[in-house]
C-alpha cells in the first residue's frame, strides 16, 4: 500500500504543477494520513475512505461509507482523478464523491466514463509510467518520474529516541516484513544479515508493530548482533532511518520504494511481485533479485558498498 501511493507521486506532482491554484485533497485509507501530510507541496487536504466493496485492503462498513460520502459532498469537489489501477473497482468509488466531472483510467476493452477525461489503463510497464500516463493522456507535461519522501528535523530527532547512538552511514536496514506471499525466508536475512555485519555494519531490522513475528525469528538466526526496530518507527521515523543507511537489503514491499526515494542503495527480493512494474527505476543504484539464494543478495550488496 505505502508502495502504491509513492509510485502515485510523479503524477501527483505533474497535476500540482499543472494546477498551482487548486485545492488538491488527497482520498485514500486512513493510514495514508500521514503520508498526506508529509507532501504538503502536493495536497493540501486528506479525506478517508473507511472501505469500499472491493478494495482488499479495508472490510467496508455501510454506515462509515455514509458518513464519508456526505462529507465528500459537503466539500463540492470540481474534479475527482482516479489514479488507483485500472478504474475496476475505483471508479465506482470515485463516482460517489459527488465531484462536478471525473478523470482517470478504465479497463482495456470497456468504455471510457468521459473520452475526454479518461485513458485506457496500460497493462504493460512499471507503476510510475503507468500512472503518469494519466497527466499526459490529458495533456499536461509531467516533471519527472523521480520518487520522493520529504523528511525533516522531527523525524530525526524521533529516529534518534528509537536509536540511540545510531552512526549515520555505519549501519544496514534488513526488512524481512511484507505480506506472507512476498516474504522471503528468515534464514535468508539473517545469513545475509552477518554477512552484512561481518563488513563492519550495525545491522537494524525493521517492521510494522504485527511484523515483531517476523523480525524475532531472523535475530535469533543471527550470528551478529542486531538492533530491532520492529513497531518502534513512525513513517517519518523509518524514512529517515532509511536515508542514512549504507544498504537497505527487503522484500519488495513499501520500504524497498522509500529506499528509492531517499536514494539509498538496495537489494531487492522479489518472490511474487513483478519486478517489472514494482522495481526501483534506478537500476544502478537498485538490485532486484528474483527468488534468489542469500549468497547472490550478498553479492549484489557486496558491490553496491563496493561502489
Amino acid at each position: 500500500m505505502l508502495g502504491d501511493l509513492l509510485c502515485a507521486v510523479p503524477a501527483l506532482r505533474a497535476f500540482r504543477a499543472a494546477l498551482p491554484r487548486a485545492e488538491i485533497t488527497l482520498v485514500g485509507l486512513p493510514w495514508a494520513r500521514e503520508l498526506a501530510a508529509r507532501f504538503r507541496h502536493l495536497v493540501d487536504d486528506f479525506l478517508a475512505v473507511p472501505g469500499f466493496p472491493g478494495l482488499a485492503e479495508a472490510e467496508p462498513d455501510a454506515g462509515e461509507f455514509q458518513r464519508f460520502v456526505r462529507e465528500a459532498r459537503r466539500r463540492r469537489f470540481d474534479l475527482a482523478i482516479q489514479l488507483h489501477g485500472s478504474g475496476r473497482v475505483s471508479n465506482a468509488l470515485a463516482s460517489r464523491l459527488g465531484a462536478r466531472r471525473l478523470a482517470g483510467f478504465h479497463p482495456a476493452r470497456t468504455a471510457a466514463p468521459d473520452a475526454a477525461l479518461f485513458v485506457t489503463w496500460p497493462e504493460e510497464g512499471h507503476e510510475i509510467h503507468r500512472l503518469l500516463r494519466l497527466p499526459e493522456g490529458l495533456g499536461l507535461p509531467t516533471q519527472g518520474d523521480r520518487l520522493e519522501f520529504p523528511l525533516g528535523e522531527a523525524d530525526l530527532a524521533e529516529l534518534g529516541r528509537a536509536a540511540p547512538g545510531l552512526e549515520r552511514g555505519g549501519y544496514a536496514v534488513v526488512h524481512p516484513g511484507a505480506r506472507s506471499a512476498r516474504r522471503w525466508p528468515a534464514a535468508g536475512f539473517a545469513a545475509v544479515a552477518d554477512a552484512l555485519a561481518a563488513r563492519g555494519l550495525e545491522i537494524v531490522l525493521t517492521g510494522s508493530e504485527e511484523e515483531r513475528t517476523v523480525t524475532a525469528p531472523v535475530a535469533r538466526a543471527m550470528r551478529a548482533p542486531a538492533r530491532d526496530l520492529a513497531g518502534r518507527t513512525s513513517l517519518g521515523a523509518l524514512g529517515a532511518l532509511a536515508s542514512g543507511a549504507r544498504i537497505v537489503v527487503a522484500n519488495d514491499t513499501g520500504i524497498s520504494h522509500v529506499a528509492a526515494a531517499v536514494d539509498t542503495a538496495s537489494v531487492v527480493v522479489a518472490t511474487t511481485s513483478d519486478p517489472a512494474r514494482w522495481a526501483p527505476l534506478d537500476h544502478g543504484l537498485h538490485r532486484v533479485l528474483v527468488r534468489p539464494d542469500p549468497e547472490l543478495v550478498v553479492a549484489e550488496a557486496s558491490a553496491l558498498l563496493a561502489a
